[in-house]
């Protein structure tokens, strides 16, 4: 019996009691779905695919291995996976911290033709370098839990820190991106979602202490640059970098500029993150660019809106926050879907009436109703089309329909979900 076996066993056992066979073999197969297709280990560190693209993105490598970290003191193989990643990822981000996805080896592969500040040395490992906050706040959740999980300091090393100075470098650019950042995007013969406007700069902004993201977490270009669900994350995120800076790395100072950075954040957050709605009240908006404009949807891609609990970036018991998920969780919602099969949130990502399990399972992990957990559990396990595993949008009437056959975050993210909702299923 291999360490996954042990470690689904108890949650596999008790699905079975409660006579729920096919939720039992959709978490086995889920939770095993990173471990066994994704994972490449190349010397003391390991590329992780998303599946069906043959890209690491920081985001998604971060996501699928997350449900894995509390067995990392216990089995040394998880232990030594898991850093193998974060060192990968670190030796990504000093790379190019501008970057959301690589190559595993330096093959030009994928987009060489955008329009963008990488050089002749960057280039050939860069999948596609659009710039995201998400992209530099996961590693960071990872490392912390980590951390955490094992009590391990050996992440700490000398590229662990050249990764730190790189994020807060540009974060700390982007606070003031139409006058202090270099960074620009542009790509031809693409949808609009795909590039930049403005000479590749984006629309405008007015600086205003939060920071400015160019894409979302979905990958689509933003249409206001002050992303906030990506800026409440990025305030957590620099919360966990400088607990990991004082503590394992012995930087004081370093962990000083991190925490007033945070705190610059979450005031610029309480003051602009917020607008009212003529049915819902006050809620946290989308997206805003400090120049009056905003936008109240949601995204199923993480960080959204309706994740910032499960993110710890504030309580599920946050007023504000539940007016916005009653608004995010109903038609003015432009991207909430309801059908026969399944009702949840969608992506502009993806076509409209597609439903992301992924959202679904952020729902549930950010609910205490037992009523709605075990709702989401029903959806999820009818959305599979009989193959046992989770993809990234299905069609709100025809689970058949389906996009991504192969999407490895979208699985592990259902572990987790399950993991949480079984003492609500029994």
């Amino acid at each position: 019996m291999d360490w996954l076996d042990t470690a689904m066993q108890p949650t596999i056992d008790a699905l079975r009691m409660i006579h729920r066979e096919k939720l039992a073999h959709m978490y086995a197969g889920c939770f095993r779905s990173t471990w066994d297709t994704t994972l490449t280990r190349d010397g003391d560190t390991v590329f992780l695919i998303t599946g069906d693209i043959p890209a690491m993105w920081l985001r998604d490598s971060s996501a699928q291995v997350y449900h894995y970290l509390p067995y990392a003191a216990r089995f040394p193989l998880v232990r030594e996976t898991i850093l193998g990643l974060i060192r990968r990822q670190m030796q990504c981000i000093v790379l190019d911290p501008y970057a959301n996805a690589f190559n595993r080896t330096p093959s030009d592969a994928h987009y060489r033709w955008d329009e963008t500040g990488w050089t002749d040395a960057t280039r050939p490992w860069i999948w596609e370098r659009k710039y995201e906050i998400d992209s530099l706040c996961y590693p960071v959740r990872l490392a912390h839990g980590y951390w955490k999980h094992t009590g391990c300091t050996d992440f700490a090393d000398s590229r662990f820190m050249e990764a730190a100075r790189a994020i807060l470098a540009v974060f700390t650019a982007e606070q003031k991106h139409m006058t202090a950042s270099s960074y620009f995007f542009r790509r031809s013969m693409c949808p609009p979602s795909d590039t930049l406007p403005c000479e590749g700069k984006g629309n405008p902004v007015s600086e205003n202490g939060l920071i400015w993201s160019g894409f979302r977490p979905s990958d689509d270009a933003c249409v206001y640059g002050y992303l906030i669900p990506s800026n409440f994350f990025a305030c957590r995120a620099l919360q966990m970098l400088a607990d990991m800076l004082e503590g394992p790395c012995g930087e004081t100072g370093l962990a000083r500029t991190a925490r007033q950075l945070a705190d610059a954040i979450a005031s610029a957050l309480t003051r602009f993150a917020t607008v009212s709605h003529p049915e819902y009240g006050t809620v946290y908006a989308y997206e805003i660019d400090g120049l009056g404009h905003a936008l109240c949807m949601d995204d199923a891609n993480v960080p959204s809106l309706l994740s910032l609990p499960y993110l710890e970036c504030l309580s599920s018991r946050d007023p504000v926050y539940q007016n916005t998920r009653r608004m995010l969780l109903s038609d003015r919602n432009p991207y909430y879907y309801e059908g026969t099969c399944c009702r949840g949130i969608g992506s502009p990502h993806t076509p409209r009436d597609y439903v992301w399990p992924i959202a679904l399972c952020v729902q549930g992990l950010t609910s205490e109703d037992p009523a709605e957990i075990q709702c989401l559990a029903a959806m999820l396990e009818n959305m599979d089309a009989d193959t046992g595993l989770m993809h990234e949008g299905v069609h709100k009437d025809q689970p058949s329909r389906f996009t991504r056959p192969w999407f490895a975050w979208a699985n592990s993210i259902f572990a987790e979900f399950i993991d949480y909702a079984l003492p609500f299923l029994a």
